[in-house]
C-alpha cells in the first residue's frame, strides 16, 4: 500500500502542493533541493527493507534440547561466566573438604546466609557460628546451572542446585535438595567473597503426602 503511493507520486504532488502555497520563491526552490534528496533516500530504504522484512522468520529457543552452559566445553561462554563458575568450583571443593568452616570462610564480612524457612544470618562471624558442621557429618554439594557477571565487572550472581547429605539419629541416610543463588562481590584486596547466598529446598516428591508412617 505504502509503496503504491510512492509510485503514484501523491506524497509528493502533496509535497509540492504544500511549497507552493506556504513558501517563497527561495525557499521553494531550496525545498524542491531537499525534496529529492530526502525523497530519493526514503524510497531507496524502503525498497530495501521490505524484501529483507518479508524474507525474514521469527525463530525461538528450543526449550527441549537446552541444557546448562559448560566453560569447559563451550567456546562462546564469555569470561566473566567462567570466572563465576571457577570461583563456584573452588568453594565447593573447599567446603567439601573443611565442612562448615570453610562455607563461612568464603562470605564477606557482612555477607548475608538465607537458609530455607531460617531466619537471615548476617556477617562472617554470625555465619561461622551457624555452620558449624563437619564434612564427616553433613555433605553439601551443588552444581552451578548459570552464571552472570554485571557490567561493572566487580559484581554477578550465580544460581544452581544444591544436595546436603546426612545421617539421622538412627543412621538412616537423609538428602536434602533444593535451589540456590549466590551473589558474589569483589572485594577491595582484589579477592571475589559471597555476599549472598540464598537456598530454597525442593518441595516433597509426590504422594509422600499420602504414606503412612512405619514402626507403628
Amino acid at each position: 500500500m505504502f509503496l503504491s503511493l510512492l509510485e503514484s507520486g501523491v506524497p509528493v504532488k502533496l509535497y509540492d502542493w504544500l511549497t507552493r502555497v506556504l513558501c517563497s520563491r527561495e525557499e521553494r526552490q531550496v525545498a524542491q533541493l531537499w525534496r529529492g534528496i530526502l525523497f530519493g533516500g526514503f524510497l531507496a530504504a524502503v525498497v530495501v527493507a521490505v524484501p529483507q522484512a518479508a524474507n525474514a522468520q521469527l525463530t525461538f529457543p528450543d526449550t527441549a534440547t537446552q541444557s546448562a552452559p559448560n566453560p569447559l566445553t563451550d567456546s562462546t561462554v564469555k569470561p566473566g561466566k567462567m570466572l563465576l563458575f571457577d570461583l563456584e568450583a573452588r568453594f565447593a571443593k573447599d567446603v567439601a573438604l573443611r565442612g562448615g568452616a570453610a562455607f563461612a570462610d568464603w562470605f564477606a564480612e557482612d555477607g548475608v546466609a538465607l537458609g530455607n524457612g531460617q531466619a537471615p544470618v548476617v556477617g562472617r562471624v554470625a555465619i561461622a557460628k551457624s555452620a558449624a558442621w563437619s564434612p564427616k557429618d553433613y555433605q553439601l554439594t551443588w552444581t552451578p546451572t548459570d552464571a552472570t557477571l554485571g557490567p561493572s565487572g566487580d559484581i554477578g550472581y550465580t544460581w544452581g542446585h544444591f544436595e546436603g547429605h546426612s545421617k539421622d539419629a538412627n543412621g538412616n541416610p537423609v538428602t536434602t535438595s533444593g535451589r540456590y543463588i549466590t551473589i558474589w562481590r569483589k572485594q577491595p584486596d582484589g579477592n571475589w567473597k559471597v555476599a549472598l547466598d540464598a537456598g530454597s529446598n525442593e518441595p516433597a516428591t509426590a504422594g509422600d503426602c499420602c504414606k503412612v508412617p512405619t514402626g507403628y
